[in-house]
């Protein structure tokens, strides 16, 4: 089973909704099975690089003020709880998050690019990093097991791996997504949204189920006495 994931990694529902997909896995006996791709999106590619501006501000134009942009995030932080993360949306670093996916792009090379979203969505929500500065991503792609001075060149050739993020932005809009998370089960079921983890592990069960390879078979035959066949110890030759 294959799952693919549209994400941002300012998405607070996103990180929401891996979280909740990662408790319906741990539910799931075929767990080992299913195969996870992350895909690209963002909310907001013209989103300015980081210079100080406070979160509850940026969101502001958004949302209609601060005072709401406060209510917003206090809400969503409490779900956050729920299934055990933490968001600290009083020191958030608004972010273009285009570099970010890039470094996805580049950790899918090295075997790393789950790691990578775990840790770009941590340092994000929970640590109040800048994921738009090349220096910082570099030292959370160190954390993941890649080589920082490495990244960190990576990072500055501004064509490396910019492709594969437009060809998934592209994707998104001719699969019709208009938000994040979303979810694509095989190419053929779709969840959007954070969902309730047991929705997820429906979602699993019923994918599961429909398109498991079939290792049995209905016997057709009328007359089981008539069964000639040859095996490894030879022929059984009926009466």
């Amino acid at each position: 089973m294959k799952i693919e994931i549209w994400s941002d990694y300012v998405c607070p529902f996103c990180y929401i909704g891996k979280r909740k997909l990662e408790e319906a896995l741990a539910q799931f006996p075929h767990k080992d099975q299913v195969e996870i791709e992350f895909k690209s999106y963002q909310l907001d590619p013209d989103t300015p690089p980081y210079t100080g501006q406070d979160f509850y501000e940026s969101m502001a134009k958004k949302f209609g003020s601060v005072e709401q942009s406060k209510q917003m995030a206090a809400g969503v932080a409490e779900q956050a709880k729920l299934v055990g993360l933490n968001f600290h949306f009083d020191t958030m670093k608004p972010a273009n998050t285009f570099d970010a996916h890039r470094l996805t792009k580049y950790a899918k090379e090295h075997g790393k690019d789950k790691v990578i979203s775990e840790k770009l969505m941590y340092a994000y929500f929970t640590e109040s990093k800048d994921i738009g500065d090349f220096e910082t991503l570099a030292s959370i792609a160190e954390e993941a097991g890649l080589d920082q001075e490495e990244t960190l060149a990576f990072l500055q050739d501004k064509q490396a791996y910019a492709t594969d993020v437009k060809n998934n932005l592209e994707e998104a809009k001719q699969l019709g997504i208009t938000g994040v998370p979303f979810f694509i089960f095989n190419r053929k079921y779709a969840l959007s949204g954070a969902q309730p983890t047991e929705t997820f592990v429906q979602a699993l069960n019923k994918v599961w189920e429909e398109e498991k390879p079939n290792t049995s078979f209905e016997n057709l035959a009328t007359n089981s006495k008539s069964d000639a066949a040859c095996g490894d110890d030879g022929c059984d030759i009926q009466d």
